[in-house]
């Protein structure tokens, strides 16, 4: 009888097993990456909006460049802020700070606009601000880019998530 029991367990657990669905994002057979490079990304109004837009230009369309005819249209707007966090209690001046960035995101068809994935995400830099005041604007700079390139990779991921679904 305990046999019979665990055949048929056995047999009820491959048969769960067999459905699942789970596969690659990227695998092949999946037309994921062809849909991503045909995503066309919003003008930027700033400089840390043209760096996420030119990073996810990049990854989104494999290296190679903008779509022609885009099948669907992103709409972004891209925030970022600098605050200290490490105040020199001699002085009042801050030592360390951070870099939030935030983009608000629309993916949609381009033929009807109807919307497929919408979000917000944010990411946080850290950096440290030197006592010249060249260098503080330069590792402020470096830090929006490290944003920008994370904040880049978190919105390419949602967006060939929202393709791989269609």
């Amino acid at each position: 009888m305990r046999k019979l029991a665990a055949t048929a367990f056995g047999m009820i657990a491959l048969g769960l097993v067999a459905g699942c669905q789970a596969r690659p994002l990227y695998s092949t057979g999946s037309n994921t990456e062809s849909a991503a490079a045909s995503v066309s990304i919003s003008e930027a109004d700033s400089r840390v909006e043209q760096r996420v837009r030119n990073e996810l230009v990049f990854l989104l369309g494999g290296g190679r460049g903008e779509p022609a005819d885009a099948a669907y249209n992103m709409e972004m707007n891209v925030r970022s802020r600098a605050t200290g966090v490490l105040l020199r209690s001699s002085d009042d001046v801050a030592r360390a700070g951070r870099i939030v960035m935030t983009a608000d995101y629309n993916l949609a068809l381009a033929e009807s606009g109807e919307t497929l994935r919408s979000g917000r995400r944010q990411v946080v830099a850290l950096v440290d601000f030197p006592t010249q005041e060249f260098a503080k604007l330069r590792a402020i700079r470096d830090a929006e880019n490290r944003a920008a390139r994370e904040l880049a990779e978190l919105i390419s991921a949602d967006v060939a998530a929202a393709l791989a679904q269609r």
